[in-house]
């Protein structure tokens, strides 16, 4: 299951007590007070982790609450510090804190680290408010509450190449081909329910990584169908990849599903419109002798070299794509013109 929000309440442990206590020893009527200070409650820190790729961990477990420091002892013996509770998140994880709607922390590194809730204090022991005018304090402090928060986690998923278009265009057979994601496939509209990542393999030790973005409709911006809630993945990548259906299922217009999408990805984000963009021109064993995609490819004004015609179903052209891909990631190549 994909989770790519979650909201939760992050508690770091509370500092220990003090102690009130005196030396008792043989011979020794009255040793002094030596009482210890209480330990330092636990931090809560969150981590990223590279082999997640969800929020789902957080979707049945709303409390996060580090360890309470440990009270102080006779003897001067300090209290034992409270563990610090290491949260694994995704990379791409934004943390917000709910209350005042601030972002805390973009978690876009691989071992990034940032403590969220820092523990209290330990209360101080007796012997520490010993004094040459009051030498048999009975007293101490408790410890410092540790801070509380809570939390909006959203997910926003990093990947070199976004697929984007219309459903049913064919970016899940595109993705499966190219890596090893298996995302479900069928010849209905949203089969792809939620954002699929892939790790594309080169030759040469080469890879890059793909995102099969759910499909996208007009309106998507304002909240129709699926592409509201995962246009934010789109953000993250480099380049983008619009695969169109030479001769859409639907019967529609392949050049006006085009501008259709562009027109959703500039309501909801100036920054999308401008990322690089390589249009592909899916299911050409249905078009043999290029009637259509002439037609499209004429019709749409690029230039050649950015529009690539392949057939996600038999993998005619994948390769090629691929490479062209992996060539502008790296900024080998220059990137195509995204307008």
């Amino acid at each position: 299951m994909f989770i790519d929000e979650a909201k939760i309440r992050a508690k770091a442990g509370d500092g220990g007590p003090g102690c009130v206590s005196f030396r008792r020893e043989k011979h020794i009527a009255k040793g002094g007070p030596d009482g210890g200070d209480g330990g330092r409650g636990g931090n809560v820190v969150f981590k990223t982790d590279s082999s997640l790729d969800t929020l789902l961990d957080f979707s049945g477990r709303h409390d996060w609450i580090a360890q309470n420091g440990g009270p102080g002892e006779g003897a001067n013996r300090h209290g034992s510090d409270g563990k610090d509770l290491i949260v694994p998140v995704p990379l791409g994880t934004l943390i917000y804190d709910e209350e005042y709607g601030l972002l805390l922390k973009d978690m876009n590194e691989p071992g990034l680290q940032v403590c969220v809730c820092r523990g209290g204090r330990g209360g101080e022991g007796n012997k520490a408010f010993a004094t040459p005018t009051r030498q048999t304090p009975r007293f101490a402090t408790p410890g410092k509450t540790g801070q509380e928060r809570r939390l909006r986690l959203e997910l926003k998923l990093i990947a070199d190449v976004g697929l984007v278009g219309m459903p049913n265009a064919g970016k899940s057979t595109l993705i499966s081909r190219c890596s090893d994601a298996r995302p479900r496939i069928a010849d209905y509209p949203f089969t792809t329910l939620s954002p699929v990542l892939g790790i594309v393999e080169l030759s040469g030790f080469r890879r890059f990584v793909m995102a099969d973005i759910p499909g996208l409709i007009e309106g998507a911006h304002s909240g129709a169908g699926l592409g509201h809630d995962f246009l934010r993945h789109i953000e993250r990548t480099r380049i983008l990849v619009h695969l169109l259906e030479i001769l859409p299922s639907d019967s529609s217009d392949p050049v006006e599903n085009y501008h259709t999408i562009r027109r959703e990805l500039q309501l909801y984000s100036k920054a999308l419109i401008d990322k690089p963009e390589i249009i592909v021109l899916n299911k050409h064993d249905l078009d043999p002798d290029h009637t259509f995609s002439d037609d499209i490819r004429h019709r749409l004004g690029k230039r050649p070299e950015d529009i690539f015609i392949i057939s996600a179903a038999t993998g005619d052209g994948v390769l090629q794509l691929n490479e062209r891909l992996w060539a502008v990631v790296k900024g080998i190549e220059n990137e195509p013109d995204s307008h």
